[in-house]
């Protein structure tokens, strides 16, 4: 992760820069996985195009959050206000010095994956009408609308559980499919048996790997899904003023709502893609990456 002069990360990450004359994506993640499994899409792109990402994890009020319970001191108005701001610097930095349009005033595509696709709509809110971009596509986001508001109360741990054991598999690069007979009514620590023993049969993780280390994994985990969440809840989103892109993975993490809530939200449009994997590889497969690809980039 790059890092300040002061040692704390930096929220924009060029991962890669655009050739003069080509075109810049920016990308708002929201962490979970380091941001450098953009990379993946940073191939895929054309050759000459960059790839800037604007990231939530670089910023103390919103990660610390997943280490202190899930309660972030902080709304989702500000980080947008903040990533705005960011956004503009990093544009008017790419800006060509000469023979285009100045002051970061050329067209480009703004992308959101999961929590970072709800920052990333009222990030675009916030902009100056001639510096929105000329679409917004979301990855596997869920909106901010009623509907996926749920309490904490009411997040259920069976799908809890089936999330943390997707991100387990992208974290570890297999994998791991808990039996869902196992994991159907069982209480958290039940249900961890099952996700280790999953991971220990794919060697995700190694025999003898004592659940109370993964519990550690997954509260943490948790707690950053219960800040999101938290964030979400008083948010009113207001209707998006640029057209939306949706894609959702494979292995969703609603697989049941096609649209994940966004309809409301979208009176320029709502355009419906499908990727290959899940929430987290759909970020890292390279069919996935070629297809996202085509999507940021075009005209």
């Amino acid at each position: 992760m790059r890092l300040r002069p002061d040692r704390t990360p930096a929220p924009v990450r060029r991962l890669s820069t655009a050739a003069a004359g080509a075109d810049t994506v920016y990308l708002v993640h929201p962490g979970a996985l380091d941001a450098e499994v953009h990379r993946t899409l940073a191939a895929a792109l054309p050759a000459g195009s960059g790839l800037t990402v604007l990231d939530l994890s670089a910023l103390p009020e919103y990660w610390e959050a997943a280490l202190t319970g899930g309660r972030a001191a902080t709304t989702v108005e500000d980080l947008a206000g903040r990533l705005a701001a960011e956004l503009l610097g990093a544009r008017a930095e790419d800006a060509p010095t000469g023979g285009g349009p100045a002051g970061g005033a050329r067209p480009y595509t703004l992308a959101g994956w999961s929590f970072g696709g709800v920052v990333a709509q009222a990030l675009v809110e916030r902009l100056p009408a001639g510096q929105r971009p000329r679409r917004l596509v979301l990855l596997d986001s869920i909106a901010p609308t009623d509907a996926y508001k749920p309490s904490d109360e009411e997040l259920d741990p069976t799908l809890l559980l089936g999330w943390f054991a997707l991100y387990l598999g992208a974290k570890r690069g297999i994998p791991v499919a808990p039996d869902p007979e196992r994991l159907a009514g069982a209480d958290v620590d039940r249900g961890l048996e099952a996700v280790l023993d999953a991971a220990v049969a794919v060697g995700a993780l190694k025999a003898g790997t004592p659940v109370f280390g993964l519990r550690k994994l997954y509260d943490t985990y948790v707690d950053g899904l219960l800040r999101n969440n938290r964030l979400t809840t008083p948010y009113e989103a207001v209707p998006s003023s640029v057209p939306l892109v949706l894609v959702t993975a494979e292995g969703s993490l609603i697989p049941d709502d096609p649209t994940l809530g966004w309809e409301p939200l979208a009176p320029r449009g709502l355009t419906l893609h499908r990727s290959p994997g899940d929430h987290y590889t759909m970020l890292s497969r390279p069919d996935a990456a070629a297809l996202i690809a085509q999507l940021v980039h075009a005209a």
